[in-house]
């Protein structure tokens, strides 16, 4: 597989594609939650190489379905691979990915406080009134009988 392309779509090395396409490309490579696991993984030991076991051990996963997520951030140029005899190890491409997963961080936690706000706020709000249940609810049309009516109505 050629390494600037990931099912199809080429990733960074199209000069003449817009960036917010190639941003877009990016983020796919990071969407999806284990990708973002191991990345994490890996920014938590910046400069530094994790063997895949030590992926395996955090993350859980069967070998090859680590694989086959490691080979996508590969190719998206996210991660970097060495072998030494038959052990393998990874990192970081770039130390931006780490900056990257800690605005993320950062972004989501302001979020998460804004709507703990609105919920607080919502809370001093006054109960709705209960919808009355004295009688028999008004019956509601029916297409046809909408139809029909309009059919009647007509000369």
């Amino acid at each position: 597989m050629d390494p600037s392309i990931h099912g199809g779509v080429t990733v960074f090395t199209d000069a003449s594609r817009p960036l917010y396409e190639v941003k877009a490309n990016l983020f796919k490579g990071l969407a999806h939650p284990l990708r973002v696991r191991v990345l994490e993984v890996l920014a938590a030991s910046p400069g530094s190489e994790t063997p895949v076991s030590a992926l395996l051990d955090a993350t859980g996963l069967e070998a090859s379905h680590l694989s086959q997520h490691l080979a996508v951030l590969r190719n998206y140029r996210l991660v970097t691979a060495e072998r030494r005899g038959n052990q393998v190890s990874y990192r970081l491409a770039y130390p931006q990915v780490a900056d990257l997963l800690r605005v993320a961080r950062a972004l989501l936690g302001e979020i998460l406080q804004a709507t703990e706000r609105q919920l607080v706020e919502q809370a001093g709000l006054p109960d709705l009134p209960a919808q009355a249940t004295d009688g028999p609810a008004a019956p509601v049309a029916s297409t046809d009988s909408v139809t029909s009516a309009r059919s009647a109505a007509r000369p």
